[in-house]
């Protein structure tokens, strides 16, 4: 895997923002204005997947990244569950629900292999690099 310097050169992170962008669009639909519980829950789920991918990235160590991506991967389920609730009240069709569930998947799919790299690598992070200045805010 190339270095990445930015959080934003992450294809995971890059799709997950995607998702997130397409549900809120999705959401302003007027027909989740009778369950306005379920349109910022679905919208906090798909925020904190590209956020948490993006914090532990900042992090600076392997162990929290991998930690953060495990608590992306909780949210990314969330989601899923959400569009399933989405699809049986009938603020989604069929072909709605198929396609983000489908951006679920490749969303896991990258922060699996993300997973699967760190967990092979022997690198610790950025934060135990010489010369790095971790006092940075």
């Amino acid at each position: 895997m190339p270095t990445v310097h930015r959080f934003e050169d992450l294809i995971a992170w890059q799709k997950a923002r995607l998702l997130s962008s397409q549900i809120n669009a999705l959401t302003r639909d007027k027909i989740f204005q009778s369950d306005l519980d379920l349109k910022r829950q679905i919208r906090r789920s798909a925020g904190s997947v590209m956020d948490n991918i993006a914090e532990g990235f900042g992090r600076g160590s392997r162990g929290e990244f991998i930690q953060f991506l495990g608590i992306a991967r909780g949210s990314l389920s969330e989601v899923k569950s959400q569009l399933y609730r989405s699809l049986d009240n009938q603020y989604i069709s069929a072909s709605q629900f198929d396609e983000l569930y489908a951006q679920c998947d490749e969303v896991g799919r990258l922060t699996d292999s993300l997973l699967l790299y760190l967990n092979n690598t022997n690198q610790k992070g950025r934060r135990y690099a010489k010369g790095v200045n971790t006092n940075e805010s």
